[in-house]
């Protein structure tokens, strides 16, 4: 959100896990609705192949989201 206030193009990532808390944040800040990548979940004892599926699918949504600015 920071980087988009800047004119920065990005996108955020979540994990499933915590998508409510990160809806929760992005309405407290005035940003109801934003939209992010949802990834898999848990990130820190994933394996390499599962890292590798986490990252193609925060691409496959955030491109779009960085495509639409």
């Amino acid at each position: 959100m920071t980087a988009e206030r800047l004119a920065i193009p990005a996108f955020s990532v979540m994990t499933e896990r915590f998508a409510s808390a990160a809806d929760l944040m992005s309405r407290v800040l005035g940003y109801p609705g934003y939209a992010y990548a949802r990834i898999g979940h848990p990130v820190s004892s994933a394996t390499d192949a599962e890292l590798e599926r986490f990252a193609r699918a925060a691409l496959e949504q955030g491109v779009p989201l960085l495509l639409r600015s």
